[in-house]
């Protein structure tokens, strides 16, 4: 099975946007890119890159989802950097059978380029249940 390598977001402003992502949920730069640079969880690669007209990267992508261990201390720490709520607080299903439709986030907000964010306390479907401390 192959494994998820890394996810690319690219903007205008990466240092805004990077700054943003470092902030609100703790990720580490763990390298610099010729355009942007990249930011890591310990598990998973996140590139932020400059947009560019023309080229060949497309600017952003349909959302990030990130799991955490206080979901209310971090909807309180991305409001306080500038992202738009766009759901109330969800309370999750305690059904657990991925065959079930429901939702994975419990709060859905727009960050510094509009790219939407998922935050929840529990994994979504097919990933590893692990802990972010």
């Amino acid at each position: 099975m192959a494994r998820i390598k890394h996810v690319t977001i690219t903007t205008h402003d990466v240092e805004k946007t990077a700054a943003f992502y470092k902030a609100a949920f703790d990720l580490k730069e763990v390298g610099k890119g010729i355009k942007g640079v990249y930011l890591s969880d310990g598990f998973i690669n996140f590139a932020v890159l400059k947009y560019d007209e023309g080229g060949h990267f497309k600017l952003g992508i349909d959302h990030l989802g990130f799991q955490v261990d206080d979901v209310d201390a971090a909807i309180a720490k991305v409001k306080e950097l500038g992202a738009k709520p766009l759901t109330p607080r969800e309370v999750l299903s305690t059904d657990k059978d991925p065959s079930t439709p429901q939702y994975y986030f419990e709060f859905r907000c727009a960050g510094p380029d509009d790219q939407h964010i998922d935050i929840s306390s529990v994994g979504w479907v097919g990933a590893s249940d692990h802990k972010t401390s």
